[in-house]
């Protein structure tokens, strides 16, 4: 059969539309296919804004592929013309003897990365707005901000575009199959064929890659905003975004705009938060989780006010270490694939998209990756 394309992307959201930016610069023929258009807020890359930081406390071995990252998106904003990233900094805050002080010291002090060691006292003082237990410590990253989420998305795309890759939305992918001549992909609108193909299905990629063996699990989680009663919390007064080294990790944005001051939990993955079908998750607002966050707020953020102003559902992909799994496929060499973003992967999206392009091309990336690949499970 000859093959349409050179390359086929299944999904165009944060990973996946970075793949595509970075195959249309290779002069090749490229699809992308999802069912939802560019920016969608079914799936994982949306809600406004992502936290990004470079003093990467879950593995000090991302560290290089965030400072990848931070080129990239200002590669992006130039292309696009629009500021994509913002540097706010980022205020980390817990037990001296917990996950996340001690991580972010050690990935700093691994990759000579620029990070302020503060008392709680002492940060209190630079950030008035936050409240914390005296006997805690503090980090304070001045590097780090947020990202425009859909905003990214949706440049990545439109520079795609730009460059001659074709997008089709409104496509339901129902698998895909490999041969020694290339791949093939069913859809409700047809079966499209390529040498290569690239799969990055966020909450969707367990029907993509069920063969590995590899546990995905689904999460809903909800992000959440609220008005504020001080200026404080507003990010044109200094107030940088934050993460708290509590059971539920709770982190937000500080207030932008009209929008609201944002907070969402960034918790491990609970068995009451998994569903089947992201098609059918239940978006609507659960009292008990917005008490649970309005109890935080209150012991440590006081001034964010009532009542809520708005709400969105947003899915992990969580894989069983909670690390990224971007690899070729063990079976079939000409397929590459990102899955298990485990909530924190947008800031890497467009660096995973750079590395994806890598791996279809030529089967290998110099990327440092290693500690990403689907063997470390022992199940492929």
């Amino acid at each position: 059969m000859k093959n349409a394309y050179d390359v086929i992307v299944i999904g165009i959201g944060g990973v996946g539309s970075a793949a595509l930016y970075h195959l249309a610069q290779r002069n090749i023929k490229v699809l992308g296919l999802d069912r939802f258009p560019p920016g969608h807020d079914r799936g994982s890359s949306h809600g406004r804004t992502r936290v990004i930081r470079q003093a990467y406390f879950e593995h000090p071995d991302y560290v290089p592929l965030l400072l990848r990252a931070y080129d990239l998106w200002e590669e992006l904003s130039q292309r696009c013309g629009k500021q994509l990233y913002h540097e706010i900094g980022l205020l980390q805050i817990g037990p001296p003897d917990g996950h996340i002080v001690p991580g972010v010291l050690k990935a700093a002090e691994q990759h000579g990365l620029s990070i302020d060691r503060l008392t709680v006292p002492q940060a209190m003082s630079c950030f008035p707005a936050f409240r914390a237990p005296r006997e805690w410590e503090a980090v304070f990253e001045q590097r780090a901000g947020y990202l425009n989420v859909e905003d990214c998305v949706r440049a990545h795309c439109n520079e795609a575009q730009k460059q001659g890759v074709e997008l089709r939305t409104g496509v339901e992918v129902s698998g895909w199959s490999a041969s020694d001549t290339g791949v093939s992909v069913d859809t409700n609108a047809g079966k499209f064929s390529a040498g290569k193909l690239v799969i990055a299905a966020g909450p969707w990629a367990n029907r993509f890659v069920s063969g590995l063996g590899i546990s995905l699990q689904v999460q809903r989680k909800v992000v959440f905003w609220y008005p504020i009663q001080n200026d404080a919390l507003r990010a044109d007064r200094g107030c940088p975004a934050y993460l708290f080294d509590t059971p539920e990790c709770p982190y937000g944005i500080p207030q932008l705009d009209d929008y609201g001051f944002k907070i969402a939990e960034h918790s491990v993955a609970k068995e009451e938060h998994a569903i089947a079908d992201p098609l059918t998750v239940n978006r609507r607002l659960n009292p008990s989780e917005q008490a649970c966050v309005e109890k935080f707020l209150s012991i440590h953020i006081p001034d964010v006010g009532r009542p809520l102003l708005h709400h969105s559902v947003c899915l992990y992909t969580m894989s069983p270490d909670e690390n990224f799994i971007v690899d070729v496929h063990p079976q079939y060499p000409q397929v590459a694939f990102a899955a298990g973003l485990s909530g924190h992967g947008f800031k890497f999206s467009c660096v995973l998209g750079e590395i994806l392009a890598d791996l279809a091309i030529t089967g290998r990336t110099l990327h440092p990756i290693g500690f990403l690949n689907c063997r470390r499970f022992g199940t492929v």
